[in-house]
């Protein structure tokens, strides 16, 4: 349990509140496209011919890991529940979205560029270190481990 209670601790106050909710809700949302269609996305297939697409193979399995770190990480980090795991899931994800499709076009989003997810990079990154802060699952836990 020694390792649970240091995975799920976090000495902050509200403010990862403050990140994690909106970061949660877009990234949920951005998975929602690949995996499912939802808010005008293509869906898996679509995601996955895309991906194959610009050389990103096998493209069904990538838009799967895609969507699925993005939906997943995003609603885990939404709920504050196994923060620092969920925010490295999506500071990958955003990591390989930015080496992977958006660093030839530049910095700004208005070129297709990695802004964007540079941003949600440096969110995910801060909560790997900050942990879920008070109000989250993670700490509902940690409470419930020392009774």
């Amino acid at each position: 349990m020694p390792f649970l209670r240091k995975l799920l601790s976090s000495n902050t106050q509200y403010a990862p509140l403050i990140l994690r909710v909106p970061v949660g809700i877009i990234l949920m949302a951005h998975g929602a496209q690949k995996l499912f269609g939802w808010f005008g996305g293509y869906g898996l297939e679509g995601t996955g011919q895309w991906m194959a697409s610009i050389g990103i193979e096998p493209g069904m399995l990538m838009a799967f890991l895609a969507g699925s770190g993005e939906f997943f990480g995003g609603m885990f980090l939404l709920l504050g529940l196994l923060t620092r795991p969920a925010a490295c899931v999506t500071a990958f994800t955003m990591l390989v979205a930015i080496f992977s499709v958006h660093i030839n076009n530049g910095l700004f989003l208005s070129n297709n560029g990695y802004e964007y997810a540079l941003a949600l990079l440096a969110v995910c990154t801060s909560l790997i270190f900050s942990g879920s802060g008070k109000l989250s699952l993670d700490q509902a836990i940690l409470r419930t481990l020392k009774s």
